[in-house]
């Protein structure tokens, strides 16, 4: 593993213990180069996962940009890090299992949603109001509305 600080090839693995659930193996690396300290972790990839985009161009599935996304949504809210993780190695895999190397970014968004509204339903919201391109107040109240059916009927 390449140092990301001096770019040193001959790196060693000082600790490696299990993540995310026992899905991933983090190892903690010493640079004897530089002395630098770094993390990495391994985890098992079934395929080469393929999104086309609404528009019909093609990228490599990014995980990190998965990642990335669900954080902001789920930022300040309460939600420990270790489920967060397990969700996202949850969509990943499923993603993975689902018999296709193309994957429509729709259905990964839909994905996320469908997880995000297990766990947080204003990340669920938060992560729907960009996906969903909202462009008004209106939109987050029928959005909203439809999250609570019944309340409509009580009143």
């Amino acid at each position: 593993m390449r140092c990301p600080f001096c770019g040193n090839v001959d790196t060693q693995v000082k600790d490696s213990r299990p993540a995310e659930d026992h899905v991933a193996i983090r190892r903690r690396r010493f640079c004897p180069a530089c002395g630098g300290r770094f993390t990495t972790y391994e985890r098992v990839q079934l395929r080469d996962l393929v999104v086309i985009k609404s528009n019909g161009r093609r990228e490599d599935f990014d995980r990190p940009k998965l990642e990335r996304s669900i954080r902001i949504a789920l930022q300040k809210r309460p939600v420990e890090p270790e489920r967060i993780d397990q969700m996202i190695s949850g969509i990943v895999r499923r993603l993975e299992s689902m018999g296709e190397t193309d994957i429509d970014s729709k259905a990964i968004g839909e994905i996320v949603m469908e997880s995000l509204a297990r766990i947080d339903t204003v990340a669920y919201v938060r992560f729907a109001s960009v996906y969903k391109n909202f462009q008004a107040a209106d939109d987050f109240d029928k959005f909203v509305s439809e999250l609570r059916p019944d309340e409509s009927k009580e009143e």
